[in-house]
């Protein structure tokens, strides 16, 4: 009989259960270092055990992905920065109701586990949630030849987080005169990927190593830069100030994230003067002629974040974030209207 292993009919399928079971084990010890005070099982079991933060607290949970960011990482083999991108992603989700995280679960699905994209992918996701001091509590890795492109993986995420039932931020304290704050976004975050792609690539016929115009970086550093956590600076901020909402600007930009919080009678005006639009997003309008208006309906145009505050308020809010090395700037204030986000110059 030949020594070497015969391969089984499960692998010759496209699924080889040695290949999954070996990556598993290289990640135990990173996805261990994740661990927090209040994780109870370790990986492998079919469900992870979290200790519940208690009476007086409410859970806080959200899913997303990372979209077609996946189509670039693949495209340049660089597979440890988008498994920080969507825990960062997630933290950010539940962080404008005021919630820290506690755990995340994550979900890969592939045609075929590529271990060393596996790893990688995990690496990052190790990361951020080390940074977010979140656990990495659990996740399922699912090869399904012919479902998915041979080569290309997807991946999910959710995070569940708490907060205290008294300290929920909701949106209901903005009134008329609260002055709007935009933390800079790193880059294109998670969104806007497809149409990004598109005009790069397609259209304009640009290669990952081309130059963005206008600046020294490459437009494989700018489409794969990281998807900022604004976790610890937001948190020193919900300590000292009474933060009346906040919005995660994603997918919809400033147009459809900052409604989600606004009061029917009230509006958010945005002075786009106030703010330097990145370079990549003035190529890709001009590139491929894109309609102004859309482009900040589909990209975050340079404000990942938004918090809305007292105008009493404005000079602490910008001192404790620059405390907390977090650039912010004044961006526009709430006037009356009808619920819906304004963009004015």
């Amino acid at each position: 009989m030949s020594e070497d292993k015969k391969k089984s009919a499960y692998a010759e399928a496209g699924v080889d259960i040695d290949v999954m079971m070996g990556s598993l084990q290289n990640i135990k010890k990173d996805v261990a270092s994740t661990n927090t005070e209040g994780v109870v099982s370790e990986i492998g079991s079919f469900g992870g055990l979290f200790k519940s933060p208690g009476e007086g607290s409410l859970i806080v949970s959200s899913v997303d992905g990372v979209g077609t960011k996946l189509k670039v990482a693949n495209m340049a083999g660089i597979h440890n920065t988008v498994g920080q991108d969507l825990v960062n992603h997630c933290t950010n989700d539940i962080l404008v109701q005021g919630a820290k995280p506690l755990f995340f679960l994550d979900y890969l699905g592939t045609a075929s586990l590529a271990p060393e994209v596996f790893e990688a992918v995990v690496s990052g996701f190790c990361k951020a949630c080390r940074e977010n001091g979140a656990a990495l509590l659990g996740g399922e890795t699912a090869e399904m030849p012919g479902l998915y492109p041979e080569g290309e993986y997807d991946l999910v995420g959710t995070i569940v987080g708490t907060v205290e039932r008294d300290k929920v931020i909701t949106g209901e304290k903005i009134t008329e005169g609260d002055v709007l704050i935009g933390l800079p976004s790193t880059g294109l975050q998670t969104n806007g990927y497809s149409l990004a792609r598109k005009v790069i690539f397609e259209k304009a016929g640009k290669k990952l190593d081309d130059m963005v115009p206008g600046t020294d970086v490459t437009f494989q550093d700018a489409l794969l830069a990281i998807h900022s956590s604004f976790l610890h600076p937001v948190m020193a901020l919900l300590e000292k100030v009474d933060v009346h909402g906040m919005a995660h600007i994603t997918g919809g930009g400033l147009y459809d994230n900052v409604p989600r919080v606004l009061p029917e009678t009230l509006d958010a005006r945005f002075d786009r003067s106030t703010w330097e639009v990145p370079a990549i997003y003035k190529f890709i309008e001009e590139e491929g002629d894109v309609d102004h208006e859309e482009m900040f309906r589909v990209f975050n145009m340079g404000i990942g974040y938004v918090i809305m505050v007292a105008k009493d308020d404005v000079d602490s809010t910008l001192e404790i974030l620059k405390a907390s090395n977090q650039e912010a700037l004044i961006i526009g204030e709430v006037v009356p209207g009808s619920g819906k986000s304004v963009l004015i110059n």
